[in-house]
């Protein structure tokens, strides 16, 4: 067999695997979106502040201009419960939230002051 008529049928053949793919592909069902699991992602409280949770950090900033309000780390602890310790930017203070995963959507938490704020899931 010549090279050419060998590249020639090559590519032939490589386009007929690339619509028989194509065509496969089209006959699935589109993958459903899992429900977020844990608290990574972004939160937002009553106050319109949000706090985003990622690999062990936190941070929480104003939609307005975006300024940190407070950063830290979280952990989260057997049985849902999630240990946030940050500082503020504003008092200039460090402090701790403990937090419960009530639901995918929301989280209950109590600051080390005894004060109680709910963050909801944005998205």
């Amino acid at each position: 067999m010549k090279p050419l008529m060998f590249a020639t049928l090559l590519a032939a053949a490589a386009t007929l695997a690339a619509c028989q793919t194509s065509e496969r592909a089209n006959t699935y069902a589109p993958v459903a979106q899992q429900a977020p699991q844990g608290v990574e992602g972004s939160w937002v409280d009553a106050n319109g502040l949000v706090s985003t949770f990622s690999a062990g950090k936190f941070a929480t900033r104003t939609t307005d201009t975006n300024t940190t309000m407070a950063t830290g780390t979280y952990l989260t602890q057997p049985g849902g419960l999630i240990e946030i310790s940050l500082f503020s930017n504003i008092s200039k203070s460090a402090s701790k939230a403990n937090c419960s995963l009530v639901t995918t959507r929301q989280l209950n938490c109590t600051s080390s002051s005894g004060a109680q704020f709910t963050l909801n899931r944005q998205g």
